[in-house]
């Protein structure tokens, strides 16, 4: 009274990986734990003070290239859908905080000054002033309306 298994029957069992395989698996577990971690750091760090924007930038740089590496061994090696889909978007990520980075390196002065006038803002008067003052700091070609 067993029931004969289907042509997916076959597909459900999966063979035991060898040593090298595991191994090879955990490494790459690992590897796309530190990515997330140094794409999830980077973003946090970025939201403290701009005083730490030399750790954002490192912890960005190493979320490009850690997710650069996870993604060649999870294309190479057919690693799960989720780390593949992870290291993706965890790069897009990576490109936007560099993006962000390096705009906040170029205008420096005034992203400072703007978070400072920002941190003592307890009104949204206040909080519209630092940013109308933000716009005023810009170079001529950054200012809106122009």
């Amino acid at each position: 009274m067993n029931p004969t298994p289907g042509p997916e029957g076959s597909q459900r069992t999966k063979r035991p990986l060898s040593e090298a395989a595991k191994t090879s698996l955990l490494k790459t577990h690992t590897l796309f734990r530190m990515f997330i971690v140094a794409v999830l750091g980077s973003f946090f760090v970025f939201q403290l003070d701009l005083a730490y924007l030399w750790l954002t930038a490192i912890l960005t740089l190493a979320g490009i290239i850690l997710g650069i590496i996870v993604l060649i061994r999870a294309v190479r090696l057919k690693e799960s859908k989720l780390v593949l889909f992870g290291s993706i978007s965890g790069l897009a990520v990576s490109a936007v905080m560099a993006l962000l980075v390096l705009v906040s390196a170029l205008f420096f002065n005034q992203v400072r000054d703007y978070q400072q006038c920002a941190r003592h803002a307890l009104t949204s008067q206040a909080s519209n002033d630092c940013r109308v003052q933000l716009e005023n700091s810009m170079p001529g070609q950054f200012q809106p309306g122009r």
